[in-house]
């Protein structure tokens, strides 16, 4: 369950509620990877909701 480990770390941190526990145990990892590609994927995700929702909106 690594992904969902990953998954649910990286939106913790975008919302910014991550505990300082897990946010020690997530940078003591040598592995970056995996949470740079969840966070882009969220991040592009969200700004094509938002880009969508903002179209619709407009019409």
């Amino acid at each position: 369950m690594k992904l969902l480990r990953v998954l649910q770390s990286v939106l913790a941190a975008l919302f910014g509620v991550q505990s300082e526990q897990k946010y020690h145990d997530d940078f003591s990892k040598p592995e970056v990877a995996p949470y740079l590609v969840v966070g882009i994927i969220l991040v592009a995700a969200l700004v094509v909701t938002l880009a969508l929702f903002v179209n619709y909106l407009a019409q």
